[in-house]
């Protein structure tokens, strides 16, 4: 038997990741996507019982879906998913920061909906921020591995 380490496949569905950092990390990031998934159930129950404009329900319904779609695959080891759910990640917060509506909430004290709107937040920074440090030790992780093949 060769004790090589070989490369895994381009375009290669999963990553059997050998760093047990790396492991712990998407871990991490796999919790957080899921966790958005969730709590995005909650905004969306709460904005219906707001009767908030048709418009912004399917807007926000219609990014849920996605954001649902990418933690179907990432649960099932896709880890093409991960860009996608940096990049729905990096645009709820482009479009709930800067929303003045949702500061109001927490002028209210915690509350539900102020409750949701900050660890909402919380959650997408952290998937912004643990999501581009997977994708980064993992691109390192699999140039190591093509490096060790060639020699």
């Amino acid at each position: 038997m060769n004790n090589q380490t070989v490369a895994p496949p381009t375009g290669s569905l999963r990553l059997e990741a050998r760093d047990p950092r790396l492991r712990l990390l998407k871990r991490a990031v796999n919790g957080l996507i899921y966790a958005s998934v969730l709590l995005g159930i909650a905004l969306l129950a709460q904005l219906y019982v707001l009767m908030v404009p048709s418009w912004l329900f399917y807007s926000i319904l219609v990014g849920w879906v996605l954001y649902l779609l990418v933690a179907v695959a990432v649960a099932t080891g896709r880890e093409k998913a991960y860009p996608p759910a940096l990049v729905l990640s990096i645009a709820s917060l482009t479009v709930s920061l800067p929303q003045p509506e949702h500061y109001s909430l927490a002028d209210g004290g915690l509350k539900l909906a102020s409750l949701t709107f900050i660890s909402g937040s919380l959650l997408q920074i952290g998937v912004v921020v643990l999501t581009t440090s997977f994708l980064i030790l993992s691109r390192k992780e699999s140039c190591a591995r093509v490096i060790s093949v060639r020699q």
